[in-house]
């Protein structure tokens, strides 16, 4: 392998946008080793952590996370993932101590994502004080710099969600309902273009959280209002691109849920929405706002 034949690996498969097998990924992450092993360039260490991280492969994802934060101090992207990693405990253990350190050092360097996080360990008292007023302060001053935001990739359905529960606490229910109507409709946009599986986490909390505070209108609905919908035995028909769909949840014996999305069967909602394609090729969450005649059948 040449770098150049390496390079052109690596194009190819961002290009796939998602759209790859496993021989295809141990082809691209096999290209990124060699790149880094002859350039050392810390942006292919945070290309490959983050790599590994998408596929749930965490102790890989913090090695290479780790390797790039040691030839870039001030690499946000992988500090912040490091945070992730330890917050989360996705290798296992939980260590809000080095969470909070990597969070800081992002914020520090510039990212509103790991600020948002830092917000948040002030909120539950994870590691530093239990303080509401620190996590309010740090949520509204970025919700006042994103709310305009037209970047489907900015974190501003993260921040409404939290801003909700700021208005929620202060008894301002309809604002609260009206910021989670705003970060569900920017993550309806993200999630076209990056499908990335904790966008589908937080959309699922957002509709859970949207609809605690908000009765559910049976008659109008849309794809992602599933995620309410489907907690219950149901089914679900809707139409997109000509074709019909119908979604069906169903009770299992151990009291789980698992749902059919077109004739196919998954665990979960999210597993069915990270798979399913139209008739153009293309992921139905790509443009979900064509879809149309939602109703319940059963």
């Amino acid at each position: 392998m040449t770098i150049r034949e390496a390079l052109d690996i690596c194009d190819k498969f961002r290009r796939n946008n998602g759209n790859y097998d496993e021989d295809a990924f141990f082809i691209y992450t096999e290209a990124l080793k060699y790149l880094i092993a002859e350039t050392m360039d810390p942006e292919y260490m945070f290309e490959l952590g983050g790599a590994y991280y998408y596929e749930k492969e965490y102790d890989l994802a913090l090695k290479y996370y780790g390797m790039t934060v040691e030839y870039d101090k001030d690499n946000i992207g992988a500090l912040g993932g490091l945070g992730y990693i330890w917050y989360y405990g996705r290798t296992g253990t939980v260590d809000y101590k080095k969470a909070f350190e990597y969070y800081s050092r992002a914020a520090n360097a510039g990212s509103d994502i790991s600020r948002y996080k830092v917000a948040d360990m002030y909120r539950y008292g994870y590691y530093v004080e239990k303080d509401f007023g620190k996590f309010k302060e740090i949520i509204e001053s970025l919700y006042n710099y994103y709310h305009c935001t037209d970047m489907v990739d900015a974190p501003l359905p993260e921040i409404c969600i939290r801003l909700a529960a700021v208005r929620e606490q202060e008894g301002m229910i309809d604002e609260a309902v009206s910021l989670l109507l705003e970060g569900k409709s920017m993550l309806s946009s993200r999630i076209g273009y990056d499908h990335f599986f904790g966008n589908f986490s937080i959309m699922e909390e957002m509709i859970n959280y949207l609809y605690r505070l908000k009765k559910f209108d049976r008659t109008k609905f849309d794809l992602y209002d599933l995620y309410y919908l489907l907690k219950e035995p149901i089914t679900v028909r809707f139409s997109y691109e000509d074709k019909e769909y119908t979604v069906e949840s169903v009770r299992e014996d151990d009291d789980t849920m698992s749902v059919c999305f077109d004739g196919k069967w998954y665990h979960t909602l999210t597993d069915a929405l990270m798979v399913t394609q139209g008739n153009n090729g293309y992921y139905i969450t790509l443009a979900p706002w064509r879809m149309k005649d939602f109703e319940v059948i059963g």
